[in-house]
């Protein structure tokens, strides 16, 4: 299917790895010109080189900025062109106790994972609005909707993203801008499977064992009763970005391999 995203720009937040990456190679096979973000020149040029590797001629280039950082994050707006395509996909997440959660702590994330995309948005849907085109995608979990007790602090953030999303999708009416929100379940980037290591290590058990015992366990009302993979998510946010998404506006759309069970 021809998703018709040639010559559309893209910018996706936190793309170096993981999720973000897999979303930056499906939307320069369709076509599009994708700038990835990251922390590091390093990281940024090693995941550009395998994107260029894996999507010939593709138009990809990339620009540093820690979100955790206002400063960085208004240099990147400096540097950063007009785009048609915003993907809020930057994040932390970490496994803590809830009395261990410092106020620190829950800056940190607000910081990272909502604030983020609110400058971002802020930014360039006023933009999109002018020329009456844009897809704005915000990358939340369905631990906003189902928050782990393991880290409260990340699904509440996650929860606010939901409502940022939806909130702005409300200014959108009568143009062809769309925001929306996309909700991966438990999946397999780089951090999640240190994370399912970390777990097997602590209870003398496989790295597969440990993955068996966490949807066992912690996630049993997964379908999948798998990790999905970090392109399972990139195809839908790849489709939500297009043109033929366009029917599409103020929604939450659920890839979590049914672990959330609510049936809209």
């Amino acid at each position: 299917m021809d998703l018709n995203l040639n010559g559309k720009t893209a910018f996706i937040s936190g793309s170096t790895q993981g999720i973000g990456f897999a979303i930056a190679q499906g939307l320069l096979k369709e076509g599009a010109n994708v700038i990835i973000n990251g922390r590091s020149e390093n990281k940024i040029a090693e995941a550009v080189r395998k994107l260029q590797d894996s999507a010939p001629g593709a138009s990809v280039s990339g620009v540093a900025a820690d979100f955790s950082k206002v400063e960085e994050v208004n240099a990147l707006l400096e540097k950063l062109p007009d785009i048609d395509i915003l993907v809020n996909n930057a994040g932390i997440f970490e496994p803590k106790a809830f009395t261990d959660i410092s106020d620190e702590d829950w800056f940190r994330f607000f910081e990272v994972n909502v604030l983020s995309g609110v400058r971002l948005s802020r930014y360039f849907f006023p933009k999109m609005i002018a020329k009456d085109w844009g897809r704005i995608i915000f990358i939340s979990s369905e631990s906003g909707v189902n928050i782990p007790e393991e880290m409260i602090h990340y699904g509440t953030t996650k929860t606010a993203q939901l409502a940022v999303s939806r909130g702005l999708a409300e200014l959108t009416k009568g143009t062809n801008v769309t925001v929306n929100t996309v909700m991966p379940g438990p999946t397999k980037s780089e951090g999640v499977a240190d994370f399912v290591k970390q777990l097997g290590e602590a209870n003398s058990m496989s790295a597969e064992q440990a993955e068996k015992d966490f949807f066992k366990n912690a996630r049993p009302t997964s379908l999948l009763q798998r990790f999905a993979s970090v392109e399972e998510i990139a195809n839908l946010v790849t489709y939500v970005a297009s043109p033929l998404s366009s029917g599409t506006n103020g929604s939450a759309l659920k890839v979590d391999g049914g672990v959330a069970k609510f049936i809209i």
